[in-house]
């Protein structure tokens, strides 16, 4: 806005030049570029006359809050220097001041919308910044490059001592400029080419030679379960259903070998003696195999067959269990334990044995086997093995069928003949060995001992009274706890007794189920002192006889 002064004739002649701001209108373009440059439409957002007022200290930092005229100033400035004007200029100057504040107010509406917008850009630059993983990405870049640093490294060291170790090259002949441009062709045409070829041979076969790398083996510990009766009784349910295809199967051979289905032996005996007469003995039982897949997968299939190629024996069937008392699963507990002893004993005895077979413990049966092993060692050097084929399969046969029939059938005849036999039930286990070895101790030391004892024995004593009267347990002489004669006192090998459990089966209440206590051995009875410490442990011993005793 401008006011102009005209002076003609002595009258003052006033104007008013209202010019349009420039500097407004292209500040304002530009704010609504910056609003509405989404596909948004200017009509989702209120009018900037509905819109809340707003405070300078809701901006931003980056935006200073521009500082308003007040409006005396504007009004001095409209004023009339002379202090007086018409009304039309009034009125016009009244107009100009509210359009003028109409205008702040719509630059203030904008810089609020861009704000508002700033910040809510900012927030989407955060999360996709977030889900992108840009902190991972660049770590890998940085992996990968130090890869190709190394890998960079060791082929300019791998070329280094190519060209150190390659005889050096006679000069060559200046060439044409010609000919020094197709050179260069050709050698990067074979550049070309050969980066191809390295790059087509890696896509290939990277991944198989990265499969020979060598990296160290990671140890793992497995987690040990707690020991629980309910995990032992399944455990061994789960042993005896997975070796019953295995028990069930020898079961089957030893009938098979035993005639006891005189048919089914003899069809079997002469099927095995023409295979191996022809030397087919190693196909047919090839084929017997692939057959009983055969039958397994029919099965597994839905197919019902009752078939099987040895002749089936049947184990008795164990009665179905119904809802078990207290006592009762106390005994399946047992039980279970007493089958896992065996179980663990047995595979123990086999084992022992075959270590003491191979580490001459018993030199006589270790001789045997030794010589065994030198006579098939010498067959094998000098007759052809066609030859020796035959020779085991017949002996194999006849072995299977008729010998070890014989020898289950006449137990006298084998006990004498059969020498794996005797040889097998000869070899001593550990705790064999142990007791040998305790028993010839014992014997070397019982005459220096009892020499020994004789000399301080007093006078007009026997060895009986002093033996008798030595042996007592902690709640008194040993003859007056079991009411038994005083000649009778405990073995050598139980002097101090063994500690054991007494298992009443009749009784149902656990304390009376089961009894700790000692156990003593002597030359006419078996006796079982009770550690209760009740006044009626007297009444829980036990005197059995050894003559009373049918097994163990």
């Amino acid at each position: 806005m401008k006011l102009c002064y005209d002076l003609r004739a002595g009258v003052a002649v006033r104007h008013v030049k209202v010019k349009p701001r420039c500097a407004v209108l292209t500040m304002l373009k530009r704010l609504d570029k910056i609003r509405f440059r989404g596909p948004r439409s200017r009509d989702d957002f209120p009018d900037l006359g509905e819109s809340p007022p707003a405070s300078d200290t809701e901006c931003n930092d980056d935006v200073p809050p521009k500082p308003r005229a007040a409006p005396r100033d504007t009004e001095d400035v409209l004023r009339d220097p002379a202090g007086s004007g018409s009304p039309t200029m009034a009125a016009a100057v009244q107009d100009f001041q509210r359009s003028e504040s109409e205008r702040l107010s719509e630059v203030k509406g904008h810089l609020e919308i861009a704000l508002l917008e700033k910040h809510f850009l900012q927030e989407e630059l955060r999360k996709l910044r977030e889900e992108t993983n840009v902190d991972s990405l660049r770590q890998e870049l940085e992996r990968e490059r130090s890869k190709r640093l190394d890998l960079e490294q060791k082929m300019n060291e791998v070329l280094r001592t190519r060209l150190e170790d390659s005889p050096p090259q006679p000069p060559r002949k200046q060439q044409s400029p010609s000919n020094n441009g197709t050179a260069e062709k050709q050698q990067q045409q074979k550049e070309v080419w050969s980066s191809r070829l390295q790059k087509w041979l890696y896509e290939r076969f990277g991944v198989y030679i990265e499969d020979f790398r060598f990296q160290p083996e990671e140890s793992t510990v497995e987690t040990e379960e707690p020991l629980s009766a309910k995990r032992l009784t399944e455990n061994m349910r789960r042993l005896k259903r997975g070796a019953r295809p295995v028990t069930n199967f020898l079961r089957n051979l030893s009938a098979l070998s035993n005639w006891h289905s005189v048919y089914t032996s003899a069809i079997a005996f002469i099927i095995y003696m023409n295979a191996a007469w022809h030397g087919w003995a190693i196909p047919m039982f090839l084929f017997l195999a692939i057959l009983r897949l055969s039958l397994n997968y029919l099965i597994a299939r839905g197919w019902r067959i009752q078939w099987s190629i040895v002749p089936e024996v049947s184990e008795p069937m164990e009665p179905p269990k119904e809802d078990l008392t207290v006592s009762e699963k106390f005994q399946l507990v047992l039980d279970v334990a007493q089958k896992a002893q065996n179980i663990f004993g047995k595979m123990a005895d086999v084992l022992e044995k075959i270590k003491n077979l191979f580490m001459w413990v018993q030199p006589d049966s270790t001789r045997k086997l030794y010589i065994c092993l030198w006579v098939a060692f010498i067959f094998s050097c000098v007759l052809p093995y066609k030859l020796m084929g035959f020779m085991m399969g017949v002996y194999a046969g006849i072995k299977f069928f008729i010998i070890d029939f014989l020898f289950k059938s006449c137990p006298k005849l084998r006990d004498k003949y059969d020498t794996p036999y005797i040889v097998w039930n000869s070899l001593p286990t550990d705790p064999q060995l142990k007791e040998r070895t305790n028993a010839t101790v014992s014997r070397r030391v019982q005459p220096v001992a009892s020499r020994s004892s004789l000399a301080t024995v007093p006078s007009g004593m026997s060895r009986e009274d002093d033996a008798g009267r030595s042996h007592s347990t902690k709640k008194g002489p040993f003859h007056e706890i079991f009411n038994l004669p005083e000649t009778e006192r405990p073995l050598a090998v139980c002097e101090n007794g063994w500690r054991c459990c007494l298992i009443n089966r009749d009784r149902k209440m656990p304390t009376d189920y089961i009894r700790n206590g000692v156990l003593y051995v002597t030359e006419n009875y078996l006796c079982f002192e009770s550690s209760s410490s009740k006044s009626s442990a007297s009444k829980k011993n036990k005197v059995i006889k050894l003559v009373d005793i049918t097994d163990i």
